[in-house]
């Protein structure tokens, strides 16, 4: 079983989208998945709830209280982690975790917020000794504006390998209230963007 974990200290920076969009690729890659919830407000598994019958199966697990087991059989674990994560949490979750997926938002805040999760992350033996990949991701990406000139000079110096920059754009929020995800969704348009979640699944699968 590969286990893939999604954080970051800051809220609000796309976590839950991006743990619901690689449990969602992994499923319809006919891998059997389970999403993990480590949040006390549960978004993954509100995701779930509301996920169609028709869409490839998902088992939710709710690890706000208590860690669980995953299914036998299951090849993807995917661990959508809160904010705010104390030590000891960082040093559970990514003890069981094979890959590090940290989304990181255009903004000061954000870029402040991520540097100190990566010091954290460095302090740990497994990560400052290359035993564990982390692949950072820029979300909600807009090209030409200043901010995200300034994420690409943050990213680009940070010292980890940033895998893939995701576009900016309202249809993460409508796959996201019917449950689904990019790679549910027929069309051009989720075609498109699914185009941007290419090299991090390479980089995941290489893995």
């Amino acid at each position: 079983m590969l286990t893939i974990l999604v954080a970051n200290i800051k809220g609000g920076c796309g976590k839950t989208t991006v743990a619901t969009h690689l449990a969602a690729a992994s499923a319809a890659a006919g891998l059997p998945t389970a999403l993990a919830d480590v949040d006390r407000q549960r978004s993954s598994l509100g995701w779930l709830e509301r996920r169609p019958e028709k869409a490839p199966a998902l088992v939710g697990l709710d690890w706000a209280k208590d860690v669980s087991d995953a299914p036998r059989g299951t090849k993807r674990l995917v661990i959508d982690a809160p904010a705010a994560l104390k030590t000891k949490q960082i040093e559970d979750l990514v003890k069981m975790a094979d890959v590090i997926v940290l989304p990181v938002l255009p903004g000061a805040f954000d870029e402040q917020a991520t540097q100190r999760f990566l010091g954290k992350l460095e302090e740990l033996k497994s990560i400052a000794k290359h035993r564990k990949s982390v692949a950072v991701v820029g979300n909600r990406m807009r090209a030409r504006t200043k901010a995200a000139d300034r994420l690409d000079q943050f990213l680009g110096g940070i010292g980890h390998k940033v895998v893939t920059r995701l576009r900016d754009s309202q249809i993460y929020a409508d796959s996201a209230a019917s449950g689904l995800s990019l790679f549910d969704m027929p069309g051009k348009r989720a075609a498109e963007h699914r185009g941007d979640w290419g090299p991090l699944l390479a980089y995941i699968d290489a893995v």
